[in-house]
């Protein structure tokens, strides 16, 4: 046959006319079926086109055995000028050539019959039997062994509707019933013959995951519903169950609901089944506090040795951690994010972190009598040690993953979309690998002329290569994964896992992936430090100038066009409000998290009972209190007048001096109290901050939460929640009581004058500069109290070296902007057939 006119596009029956035109061999054209008779010859093969499938001349010819094609099987072959296909039984169109399928849930005949013979006339072929040649399986429920196989090997599962609806298309010529934008119109959806409910979870995450239940087929009804099929449990939140549950409820954990999801399929419940904890409860912090000594009055005491006692559990060990044999007593904040301890460590890109195989070399003795300069490398180590774990948790648990081939239910993501997200992220890991090496075997090996500069000179080069193309496209990065994680459930439900699972600490996708973009910045700090506190004679003084002259670099390389943000202005304004605040505050990489206001309880960082300001910022902490009464307004050399500051600087603290965050218990004399245990890298001895928030609009958790989370982002780790512990007031002596009482504020007025007067003649300043502090009361307010030399030491101890005013830092200096927003499309061009 000739090839013949274009497709026809209509669904309408096509007419004996139209393929009298399209045939151009001879042919016969009879009335009836009595006329075939005189024209059977054993030297022609008869071929009958019929028209309709359904009326008597089909099933004559039909029951007589003869050859039966339908008019789009002519169309299509003289198309594409290809011989007649031979089928034995009736052929009406090839929608379903190549397609394999099998049937189960089906319990009338009548319907199994016709399903079948419709799927026969469209070129499918059945099999009774599930086996792994076959493409589709119908089903007409989610259960049975059948679906459980096609669930496991990943074949897609059909509503009966998508066999009559690909019949009702049966005279489109290019129609094919496999095609994915078809086909995903008739998926059984997971949760289909399902009614879910939800036990343990918040308001909103009820709400989102009912609303997730609907679009995928499956309907909703509270706990205890005797129609439910399924009880979703948050294991996390639930220890027991309110009921008995019935035997053909199925108990489940929350990651069935989302492992469904992922694989578009109803997952086996077996897998999932919630169970009773049988071990008890984790301790409280606060019995991991506890005193092992003999019971004592004093407070003093017993306070100082709950801080060792904290103190011992804060130290870190510059190597990676080993596994320790209970969960219960491993709440340190030295317990880092072990991938190796992880059954998902067995999903490698390409070479396996180095830290997670390679044996630890801890049984080198450490110097008796550790310098500054050891503490900050040792740091700096465990820094980089914990960001290499975070971006090999980035590759193996998301990455590679998304990037597999014959995933269930077909690819989460698109090739593009993948890249968009990860970018650089394999290139960043394989450079901080070697560096980390490269500071391990320093530290094993330490020797105070050992030079840590030549380690980040030599992958500067590299660095340069493989940060650009992440940072700046960040924003990018994270908007991708917005937008596909509210229109691809599948890669909701992905993510949803992911983040539940321990490598990840509840971590968002893209809170880890702002990773690289802090790093840089975090590293410049630390070496900036580790500048200070190396010798003149040393040669690694000279090296440390240059490898930090390297990393602002690469960070002018990645930032030079960036445009100031909203958090910046944000920053200006703290600036502006607080009086005396360091003017390091301003930085490109800077943004304003959450502002809290609150009481001082102890006698740091100011006195007890003053207004207290925290202004908690992505890498730091400004402490500021309330300033006293002034007379007079500021104004600019421009002419312009604007109110005074009402705020007065006390500290500004790089989030790592933040060790552990307290949450204290609620009692009579204690409310909405809590406390942060501060100590610099390079300094022994530990100092408690205590304060109660006055602000009602957040609550402790929220705000105690977000410190924590901001502070693990600055330390690279992932767990932050274990920097929470919960602790008694009497163990640290933090009360709230009388804090409001006019007693007790006329205390503190009568003890801020006494210290005024002290302060004014006191005769170890130059008297006089003394006397005119006095004289001048404007000034002496700006001015606030003078420390005493027990003050003195114990801000030394409050402040970090990299956030004194006088000291340069790399963290605190303005930087030209991080990233830059540029906007790219990624087009696509998707080829339907019709």
């Amino acid at each position: 046959m000739r090839p013949g006119k274009p497709p026809i596009q209509e669904c309408a029956p096509i007419s004996s006319s139209e393929v009298e035109k399209e045939i151009k061999v001879p042919f016969v054209k009879m009335e009836s079926v009595e006329e075939l008779e005189s024209l059977d010859s054993p030297e022609f093969e008869n071929v009958f086109i019929v028209m309709d499938f359904q009326d008597s001349v089909f099933n004559e010819l039909y029951k007589t055995d003869h050859r039966i094609i339908g008019p789009p099987v002519i169309l299509n072959c003289a198309q594409k000028g290809e011989p007649l296909p031979f089928s034995c039984r009736p052929l009406y169109c090839t929608s379903m050539v190549n397609l394999v399928l099998c049937f189960t849930g089906f319990r009338k005949k009548e319907e199994l019959v016709r399903l079948v013979t419709l799927v026969h006339h469209m070129g499918g072929v059945i099999r009774k039997d599930f086996n792994s040649k076959v493409t589709h399986l119908v089903a007409n429920c989610t259960q049975g062994e059948k679906f459980r196989i096609a669930v496991s090997l990943g074949t897609p599962i059909m509503k009966p509707e998508w066999i009559y609806k690909a019949w009702e298309r049966r005279n489109e010529q290019d129609f094919c019933a496999s095609v994915d934008d078809f086909r995903n119109e008739f998926k059984v959806p997971p949760f289909q013959d399902c009614i879910l409910s939800f036990l343990g979870f918040s308001d909103e995450e009820k709400t989102n995951m009912e609303e997730m239940t609907e679009m995928q087929g499956g309907n909703c009804l509270p706990v205890g519903d005797e129609r439910c099929t399924h009880l979703i449990v948050e294991e996390n939140i639930v220890k027991e169950l309110p009921f008995e549950p019935s035997k053909k409820l199925y108990v489940v954990k929350q990651e069935w609901f989302w492992g469904s999801i992922q694989m578009d399929a109803r997952a086996g419940e077996t897998m999932y089944l919630y169970e009773k904890a049988n071990t008890p409860e984790l301790k409280k912090s606060v019995s991991l506090l506890s005193l092992n000594t003999p019971n004592s009055n004093r407070k003093r005491r017993r306070l100082k040795e709950t801080l060792a006692q904290l103190s011992r559990e804060t130290d870190m060990s510059p190597f990676p951690p080993r596994k320790r044999p209970s969960a219960e007593h491993s709440l340190s904040i030295g317990s880092l994010l072990d991938i190796s301890n992880t059954p998902e460590s067995s999903i490698n890109y390409g070479e396996t972190p180095k830290s997670c195989t390679k044996s630890s070399k801890n049984s080198t003795p450490v110097p008796s009598k550790q310098s500054a300069r050891w503490q900050v490398a040792k740091e700096l180590y465990q820094t980089e040690s914990n960001y290499v774990n975070i971006l090999a948790t980035i590759i193996q648990l998301f990455q590679v993953p998304l990037e597999e081939e014959g995933q269930r239910g077909g690819p989460i993501l698109a090739p593009e979309e993948i890249k968009t997200i990860f970018g650089s992220i394999p290139d960043i890991f394989d450079v901080h690998t070697k560096i980390k090496d490269d500071l391990e075997d320093l530290i094993v090996n330490w020797d105070e002329s050992k030079s840590i500069g030549d380690i980040f000179l030599k992958y500067s080069k590299d660095l340069v290569k493989t940060y650009p193309p992440f940072v700046n496209f960040f924003e990018m990065s994270k908007e991708t994964i917005i937008k596909c994680e509210k229109q691809k459930p599948r890669f909701h439900a992905f993510l949803k896992i992911n983040q539940a699972k321990p490598e990840c600490g509840r971590q968002s996708l893209v809170e880890l992936l702002i990773r690289p973009v802090q790093r840089l910045p975090s590293v410049a700090l630390l070496l900036n430090d580790l500048k200070k506190h190396t010798a003149e004679e040393n040669p690694d003084k000279s090296t440390l100038e240059k490898a930090i002259g390297s990393l602002k670099e690469v960070m002018t390389h990645i930032n030079e066009d960036k445009r100031k943000t909203e958090a910046q202005k944000q920053i200006f304004d703290v600036v502006y409000e607080v009086d005396g605040c360091p003017a390091n505050l301003l930085s490109s990489h800077r943004s304003l998290v959450q502002r809290v206001e609150t009481i001082s309880l102890g006698e740091h960082p100011c006195d007890r009972g003053e207004q207290v300001t925290l202004f908690l910022f992505n890498d730091c902490l400004e402490i500021a209190r309330k300033r006293h009464k002034v007379i007079g307004t500021f104004r600019s050399p421009h002419g312009h007048t604007r109110p005074p500051a009402s705020l007065k600087h006390i500290h500004l603290m790089p989030l790592s001096q933040i060790k552990k965050v307290l949450d204290i218990r609620e009692t009579e004399d204690c409310h909405n109290a809590f406390a942060l245990l501060v100590r610099p890298p390079t300094e022994r001895a530990n100092v408690l901050l205590s304060f109660q928030m006055t602000s009602e609009e957040l609550p402790k958790e929220n705000w105690l939460k977000m410190l924590c989370r901001h502070v693990a982002n600055t330390i690279c780790k992932a767990d932050a929640e274990n920097l929470i512990y919960s602790a008694d007031p009497e163990s640290f002596e933090v009360n709230t009581k009388d804090m409001d009482s006019t007693l007790s504020r006329a205390s503190r007025a009568i003890k801020k004058t006494s210290k005024k007067v002290t302060r004014a003649f006191s005769f170890s300043k130059t008297p006089k500069r003394a006397l005119r502090r006095a004289l001048m009361t404007s000034q002496s307010s700006v001015e606030g109290r003078s420390p005493s030399s027990n003050d003195k030491h114990v801000m030394s101890r409050l402040s970090s070296t990299s956030s004194l005013a006088g000291i340069p830092s790399p963290s605190l200096v303005s930087l030209p902007s991080f990233f830059e927003r540029r906007s790219h499309t990624l087009s696509r061009s998707t080829t339907h057939l019709i």
